[in-house]
């Protein structure tokens, strides 16, 4: 436990002390909130009637269209949050530690597995509760539908942690960390947005925890999807507890020479 405290603490200074760490966090809801609101959809359904060949009722139609898919376009770019943003983020997080010799003292010390991934892991989830707040407002959730969204997200930054701390213990340094992680988040985060167009993908994805955070989005969106809520959730934490065993035997297998 007073492992976990340490640790915890030392990343929280480092976000305190490095403020532009944390725009990886807001570029995102960021992004959405430029895309819900400062982007006049039905405006530009409207202008679409003066173009040449363009009936006034395909115009209101393209418009309504538009207009109809931006919760989709919030939901996007916080799947696109949780795997794109948080594993390269967590990854360098670690290497860090590596390349300054701090985790080979961690361990020195008898710091375990858990207390180390706990540590770096609530810290980041901490400040990713911050950003899925931000799209739940943006996405105009409430009520039940609000916690859906937050826990579903929040299931998701678990799983990037998860992931990133992984990839993290592998490498030697931040520079590896981003090369290695940058597969990952394309694959995590990139491949599910495009799986919102390609059911064929959506298919072969499904049991990713992004792609469930997109099942999970849908439905709150109103659209039909086959998987039901705790089908989702518990695909997602089984790929949590999945890479959290993984983190675990990697960390004891690289040992205190190795890092």
């Amino acid at each position: 436990m007073m492992g976990f405290k340490a640790i915890f603490k030392k990343q929280m200074k480092v976000f305190a002390q490095s403020p532009e760490v944390l725009i990886q966090f807001a570029i995102f809801p960021f992004l959405a909130f430029i895309i819900t609101v400062l982007i006049d959809f039905e405006a530009m359904g409207a202008g679409m009637e003066e173009l040449p060949g363009m009936s006034v009722e395909l115009a209101v139609m393209i418009s309504e269209m538009m207009a109809g898919n931006m919760p989709n376009m919030v939901t996007m770019q916080a799947t696109l949050f949780a795997g794109m943003a948080l594993i390269p983020a967590v990854a360098g997080f670690i290497a860090e530690d590596i390349e300054k010799k701090r985790l080979r003292f961690l361990m020195m010390a008898g710091v375990k597995p858990a207390s180390y991934l706990l540590g770096v892991g609530i810290a980041v989830a901490i400040i990713a509760f911050v950003s899925t707040v931000a799209f739940a407002f943006i996405g105009e959730f409430s009520g039940v539908d609000f916690w859906i969204f937050t826990g579903a997200m929040m299931s998701g930054v678990a799983g990037s942690i998860m992931l990133g701390a992984t990839i993290g213990i592998l490498t030697k340094n931040q520079q590896a960390a981003t090369a290695l992680a940058m597969p990952a988040a394309l694959v995590f985060g990139f491949l599910p947005m495009i799986a919102q167009f390609a059911d064929g993908l959506a298919r072969w994805l499904h049991p990713l925890y992004t792609q469930q955070l997109n099942v999970v989005a849908d439905r709150l969106n109103g659209i039909s999807v086959d998987t039901q809520l705790w089908q989702s959730f518990a695909i997602m934490w089984v790929n949590v507890l999945v890479l959290g065993i993984l983190f675990a035997v990697v960390y004891r297998a690289k040992g205190v020479r190795d890092l």
